[in-house]
């Protein structure tokens, strides 16, 4: 009986001891299998944030290079807020750029000069002088086209016919300082002797005379047919001269 009890005994310990030997390990087993879950875990998570990262840096990288990010600020019309930079810059840049280049297609424009008049452009009237007998005329040219010419020089006068008369000399004391720039409507005048009145003087009667113009590089095409006074003109060729065109009969340079 005694021996029985004993081996009973002895099988009851051997048996609590293995299991609190299987409970010690499924203890450890479970910690274990938590911790490395931990693990895992934590290095998905590390892995998460790298992969932000890159793709942060990667469109930051981006947006550097296209001109379309800024630092603290943003850019709108080509101006830049907040010290941002890119396409604010470029748009300044192409404003002033195309301002600079319109003023100056539109500052050469306005400084260009008036052309010569044309025989077209120009009316040429002749009125005799007030004076016993008439020894003078003054021409008045008047600018009947729509834009404003140079009348150049002096009126090529043609006491005759045009392909043989003698061209009257211009006096040189009577040459303004510039051409005269003839606005539409605008006159101008040329004093003309015609004679020097003597009785014995060879002269001869003209009802109409041609008047023709200077172009930029010597006389111009066309003549102007001009009307004689009423009664016609007494012309000595010997000493016919014309002045300048002026815009004002002027004292002493149109007397001769």
């Amino acid at each position: 009986m005694r021996t029985h009890h004993k081996s009973t005994v002895l099988a009851a310990a051997a048996i609590a001891a293995l299991s609190l030997g299987l409970t010690a390990c499924g203890g450890g087993t479970d910690a274990g299998a938590k911790d490395a879950g931990a693990a895992t875990s934590q290095a998905a998570e590390g892995a998460t944030d790298k992969g932000t990262g890159a793709a942060a840096g990667a469109a930051d990288q981006t947006a550097a290079k296209s001109g379309s990010g800024s630092a603290g600020g943003s850019t709108t019309g080509g101006s830049t807020a907040g010290g941002g930079s890119g396409s604010g810059t470029k748009g300044s840049t192409a404003g002033s750029s195309t301002g600079s280049s319109t003023g100056s297609s539109t500052g050469g424009k306005t400084a260009a000069k008036a052309p010569a008049c044309a025989y077209g452009d120009i009316k040429v009237t002749a009125a005799k002088a007030d004076e016993v007998p008439t020894e003078h005329i003054v021409l008045t040219a008047t600018n009947t086209s729509g834009s404003a010419c140079t009348l150049l020089e002096y009126p090529l006068i043609a006491f005759g016919p045009i392909q043989t008369a003698k061209d009257v000399p211009a006096v040189a004391k009577s040459k303004p300082a510039a051409p005269v720039v003839l606005r539409p409507g605008a006159p101008a005048y040329a004093n003309v002797r015609v004679a020097l009145g003597g009785v014995d003087e060879d002269t001869k009667v003209v009802n109409s005379f041609n008047v023709n113009l200077f172009a930029a590089g010597g006389p111009a095409e066309g003549s102007i047919v001009v009307k004689a006074p009423a009664g016609g003109l007494a012309v000595g060729e010997a000493a016919a001269k014309t002045g300048y065109w002026t815009e004002e009969l002027r004292n002493g340079a149109d007397e001769f």
